[in-house]
């Protein structure tokens, strides 16, 4: 592992907790991947031989359901695990994971790991109180986006991009993330037409400016505000 690798280990969420030992016993059963656009990276309901971890790039996760309809899961960026619970259960891999560009990937073999718990279950513990973190994180994001209607998902899922992928500049928040319309409408269970409309309202209104490869925020208190009205 190299020096630039080691600090970048030390920036995922899951492994803050960790002393160097148990940090460098980590580093030693990491390798290093790379996931060329488009490409998957594993497919719902197969064999679950690796977890990984997001160096560089963005990745989505779906699952399909029996009309071939995806149902976007989330997206992930640097810093960012999947599956979530990978390390710490048999279950094959709960949905699909795709780069949408190139993207540079740690992975850690579950096998692997579980040797390392039973040299090192310290490791383990500490790892697991920050995954709870985490679950109950999503608990209440999920919890929160079905309680509302279509358009009020609508904005809470745009501000939630806003937060996790934007990038700020002079009040104005800009959204590198090439989502359709279609994504955007499979991530919060509504139709492309319904995105379509409120997207094209937001833009009429300044609020936002949607392109091509991005989505520019214009007024991020404007958007907090529609949200919050019934």
């Amino acid at each position: 592992m190299t020096k630039s690798t080691n600090r970048m280990l030390k920036d995922f969420m899951l492994f803050q907790d960790l002393n160097d030992e148990e940090l460098r016993q980590v580093e030693e059963i990491c390798s290093q991947r790379i996931a060329a656009k488009k490409s998957i990276i594993f497919t719902e309901g197969s064999h679950k031989d690796a977890v990984y971890f997001i160096q560089e790039g963005l990745v989505k996760t779906y699952k399909t359901d029996e009309s071939g309809h995806e149902q976007i899961v989330s997206f992930l960026k640097a810093g960012d695990m999947f599956p979530h619970t990978g390390l710490f259960n048999a279950n094959p891999y709960p949905a699909t994971a795709e780069a949408i560009v190139e993207t540079s990937l740690l992975a850690i073999s579950v096998a692997t790991f579980e040797g390392l718990m039973m040299q090192m279950p310290s490791i383990a513990i500490k790892m697991m109180r920050v995954m709870g973190d985490k679950i109950k994180e999503l608990q209440d994001k999920l919890q929160m986006l079905s309680e509302l209607d279509v358009k009020h998902r609508i904005l809470s899922f745009l501000l939630l991009l806003a937060e996790q992928h934007g990038l700020s500049k002079a009040e104005v928040i800009t959204i590198n993330l090439p989502v359709t319309n279609q994504e955007f409408a499979n991530c919060v269970g509504t139709t492309r037409e319904s995105v379509n409309r409120l997207l094209s309202q937001l833009n009429k209104e300044g609020l936002i400016q949607v392109e091509r490869n991005r989505m520019i925020v214009k007024d991020l208190e404007a958007l907090k505000q529609l949200r919050e009205t019934k």
